[in-house]
C-alpha cells in the first residue's frame, strides 16, 4: 500500500496541510518541522504523486509528441531533443504514433482536448488533407507546435528546415558531379516538406536546362524495391537519384547491389536523411542531414515559453538549415 501525506501527518500528529507544505519546502514551515517530516517520509519510503500536484495547479505535467513513426532515425533524435527540454522543465513526454493513418491522428488529437496534456508537438501524417481536428485542438486552447512535417493551413508556430534550398543543393551537387539524368524519389500526399524539396530540385534542373523526372514511391519497402528495380534496369536509366525521405533510401541500395549496379560510377545517390548508419553503408551515403535533435529542442522550447505565458503562439516559422554531408555515394575521385 502506498504511503500518503495523510499517513505521515497522522504519525507525526501534524495537519495534512503542514506536511504538504513541508514537503514542498515552504517558507511557512519551520526548519525543525521540515526536518521531522522529511526524515519520516524517507523512513516510510514516501513517493510524491506528481499527477495530484499537477491537477491542483491546473496542469497535467505532460506534453504530447505526435509522430508518424519512430523507426525513422530523424524522429528518434527529435524525441531526444524534445525530452531534454521537457525533463528540465519537470514535464513528462508522452509519445503517440499515428502510423501514417489520418483517422488515428484525428482520434489521438481529439483526446487532448480533455486536459490530458498541456501542449502538443506534432509531425503530421503524409496523407493529411483534413485539418478540422487540428483547428479544434487550437480552439480548445491547447498549444500546438509543428516540427518537420507541418500543416501550413493551421496558424501556429513551426520548426522546419530549409527544404527548398536543400532540394536545390542536392540537385546542384549531382549536376556538379556530372549527372545528366537525375530522378527525384517522392511520396504521394500533401507533405509540405516533400513539395518544397521537390520544387528546389526542379528549380535546379530548370536552371541547368535539364528535364526533371519524379518517381513516386510508397510506404511498402517491397513495392519500392519493385519500382526502383524497374527504373534502374529500364532502357533510360538515371545516373543520379535524390531520395526525398529516409525510408526510400535503403531500397535503392538493395536494388543496386542485387543488380550489380556500381555506386557511384554508374549511379550517384543522395538522400534527405538523419540515418546514423549512412557512413556505414557500402558505399557511404551522401546525405542532406537534418538537425533533428536541434529541431526537437527548438519546438519544445517554443511550447514551454507558451506554457509559461512568455510567448504568444502565432503563424511563425523557425528555420534550422540542413547540412550537405558528402560521402562516397556521389564521389568518384
Amino acid at each position: 500500500m502506498s504511503v500518503t501525506i495523510k499517513k505521515i501527518a497522522k504519525d507525526l500528529d501534524l495537519a495534512v496541510s503542514t506536511v504538504s507544505k513541508a514537503l514542498r519546502d515552504s517558507h511557512e514551515i519551520s526548519a525543525e518541522t521540515k526536518a521531522r517530516v522529511f526524515e519520516h517520509a524517507a523512513k516510510l519510503d514516501y513517493i510524491p504523486n506528481p499527477y495530484a500536484s499537477s491537477l491542483k495547479k491546473g496542469r497535467s505535467g505532460n506534453i504530447a509528441v505526435v509522430l508518424p513513426e519512430v523507426a525513422d532515425s530523424f524522429f528518434s533524435a527529435a524525441i531526444n531533443g524534445i525530452d531534454s527540454v521537457a525533463h528540465e522543465k519537470g514535464y513528462h513526454t508522452m509519445v503517440y504514433l499515428t502510423h501514417e493513418d489520418i483517422q488515428r491522428e484525428q482520434s489521438i488529437v481529439r483526446e487532448f482536448r480533455n486536459g490530458r496534456v498541456d501542449g502538443v508537438l506534432m509531425s503530421i501524417v503524409a496523407n493529411n488533407a483534413k485539418y478540422e481536428h487540428l483547428r479544434e485542438l487550437c480552439a480548445s486552447d491547447v498549444p500546438l507546435v509543428f516540427f518537420d512535417r507541418v500543416c501550413e493551413e493551421i496558424p501556429t508556430a513551426s520548426v522546419i528546415t530549409n527544404d527548398f534550398e536543400s532540394g536545390y543543393i542536392a540537385a546542384q551537387h549531382l549536376i556538379e558531379k556530372g549527372c545528366k539524368y537525375i530522378v527525384f524519389l517522392s511520396m504521394p500526399g500533401e507533405l509540405a516538406i516533400i513539395k518544397h524539396r521537390q520544387n528546389g530540385y526542379q528549380q535546379a534542373l530548370q536552371d541547368h536546362g535539364m528535364q526533371p523526372c519524379i518517381i513516386y514511391c510508397t510506404d511498402s519497402e517491397d513495392e519500392n524495391i519493385a519500382i526502383l528495380d524497374k527504373l534502374l534496369t529500364g532502357e533510360n536509366k538515371p545516373d543520379g537519384i535524390i531520395g526525398s525521405i529516409e525510408k526510400i533510401t535503403i531500397p535503392v541500395y538493395t536494388v543496386c547491389h542485387s543488380r550489380n549496379i556500381p555506386i557511384p560510377s554508374a549511379i550517384k545517390i543522395i538522400a534527405f536523411s538523419h540515418l546514423q548508419i549512412a557512413a556505414l553503408l557500402n558505399p557511404p551515403l551522401t546525405t542532406i542531414a537534418q538537425p533533428a535533435f536541434e529541431m526537437g529542442k527548438a519546438a519544445a522550447t517554443i511550447l514551454f515559453k507558451t506554457l509559461a505565458k512568455k510567448y504568444d503562439l502565432k503563424d511563425e516559422k523557425i528555420v534550422i538549415p540542413s547540412v550537405l554531408m558528402m560521402r562516397a555515394s556521389t564521389h568518384t575521385d
